[in-house]
């Protein structure tokens, strides 16, 4: 028998090994199982490798662990609010929040995401806007400055902001920053050097041992949080680069939304850092001090919950707390969204708001920055027409927005996209809001971008061409997997 012969037959049955993992002890969904072994099949050969990259499975385990986080009384908080609900003895401050209860109740049960309502906001669409107010927070920083992004890019804002840091390190303020290894892959080590040397820390999220390639594809931490002295909360879809400010010839103006927040919610943001800084951090765990988490003297009146979730968690909390919102729905949903790839549970709750009458509008870019998943969103988008949704595609750059506004009264923004990926693979961070203004407010926003959109009909979308027909055909059916 030649090497050839061999190698083919190994192949072989590394597919039915992986094939059987797939079917008999990962469980993965149905839709995802069926995507692997097409993969595993109809390409041997690289299919083995891709599964290697993309497919393997996140155990359930507990990865985030923060011994200390009983001493900011979060779990005495949970107890006390989800048996004040259950119990009727919860008193919202407005009807608004108490037609909300069930909502609120299943992120605190489920999420642990304590409910605030002391809360001031600040809305920014722009990157040059988020990013000059995030710079003079830093500068204004007394105590610690942590910092958290899915992609953080070696370009003129990349270095800005780095020196800045370094320049607040040397003040004696504690710096620390965690990016995301794969999402930041084009970076250097060398490109901290001056905020290391200023005594500033930074770590990765799961790190490659292998400079630029990493075979942890799947798993990645797309969260962005930006905590000033325990009392200034930052949460968003904006990453650290010059194309998040408008400067990238390909994608040119970059549509994003990103809140500036003051209140206890900040107290939430600050305990998602610090679990996901002692995970990726082996030689510099965070330890309770008071400082991290400081009194709150705040008169704001934004009810919140941050609310995360992540492949090791047991629900996927952001997608039920959409689904939630979707289905509480009376008038109008409005979505903002880079990639419209949903779950079937996802699809028929917008599918039956759409057929029951609620007017659903979706914005989404009209270039990709992913091929497969800009072709599998136009797919779903077809589905979305047909029930009566009203679809627009943004042609003032790109939109990079993650945002739900619910009857212009609840709302969500965070950094969890729709599709499988942000529901299922990555980690992600949302903000919930209870709050008819600041609804108001991001409705704005959207009626703004949807000036600058084009409205796709049906009608339109039935004549594409049929090369198009072929990319949608082979995006959908690698949707649960993309």
């Amino acid at each position: 028998m030649s090497i050839y012969s061999i190698l083919v037959s190994l192949i072989l049955i590394l597919n039915i090994i992986f094939a059987s993992v797939l079917i008999f002890l990962e469980r993965k969904d149905a839709g995802a199982s069926w995507a692997w072994l097409m993969v595993l099949f109809f390409i041997p050969i690289l299919g083995f490798i891709l599964y290697l990259t993309f497919g393997q499975n996140l155990t359930k385990r507990k990865m985030f662990q923060w011994d200390d986080q009983k001493k900011i009384g979060i779990e005495q908080i949970i107890s006390s609010q989800l048996l004040e609900i259950s119990r009727n003895e919860f008193h919202p401050s407005n009807e608004l929040i108490k037609s909300n209860l069930d909502l609120i109740y299943m992120h605190v049960h489920n999420n642990d995401a304590v409910y605030t309502e002391d809360n001031h906001l600040q809305i920014f669409t722009d990157g040059n806007d988020k990013f000059n107010a995030l710079l003079a927070d830093i500068k204004g920083a007394k105590n610690h400055i942590h910092l958290q992004y899915y992609i953080f890019r070696y370009d003129n804002i990349g270095k800005k902001l780095v020196h800045t840091l370094a320049n607040k390190a040397k003040e004696g303020v504690q710096v620390r920053v965690l990016y995301d290894d794969l999402g930041s892959r084009s970076l250097r080590k060398r490109f901290f050097k001056e905020l290391r040397q200023a005594s500033g820390e930074v770590e990765a999220f799961f790190p490659s041992r292998f400079h630029l390639i990493n075979f942890r594809f799947n798993f990645r931490n797309h969260r962005k949080l930006s905590i000033i002295d325990g009392k200034i909360g930052y949460v968003g879809g904006f990453n650290v680069g010059d194309e998040y400010l408008g400067l990238s010839p390909k994608f040119g103006y970059w549509r994003d939304t990103h809140l500036r927040i003051e209140g206890s919610a900040v107290h939430a943001i600050q305990t998602r850092f610090i679990l996901d800084w002692n995970q990726a951090s082996h030689r510099h765990d965070i330890h309770y001090s008071k400082d991290y988490f400081p009194d709150i003297q705040s008169n704001g009146q934004i009810g919140m919950q941050i609310v995360t979730s992540g492949p090791d968690s047991e629900w996927e909390q952001i997608k039920n707390g959409y689904i939630k919102m979707i289905s509480s729905a009376k008038k109008s949903i409005l979505i903002e969204t880079p990639y419209f790839i949903p779950d079937s549970s996802l699809l028929d709750a917008l599918r039956i708001a759409a057929l029951s009458g609620i007017d659903v509008n979706i914005i989404v870019p009209n270039k990709p920055d992913h091929m497969f998943v800009y072709w599998a969103t136009y797919s779903y988008i077809g589905e979305m027409l047909k029930t009566g949704a009203k679809i627009f595609i943004y042609e003032n750059g790109f939109i990079h927005a993650k945002t739900i506004i619910i009857d212009e009264k609840i709302s969500s923004v965070g950094t969890a996209n729709i599709d499988v990926r942000s529901f299922r693979l990555n980690f992600e961070v949302n903000a919930f809001l209870y709050n008819e203004d600041v609804a108001k407010k991001l409705t704005e926003c959207f009626y703004k971008d949807l000036k600058l959109s084009k409205e796709l009909t049906y009608e339109q979308y039935l004549q594409r061409p049929l090369m198009i027909r072929f990319k949608e055909s082979i995006s959908r059916l690698l949707s649960p997997i993309l």
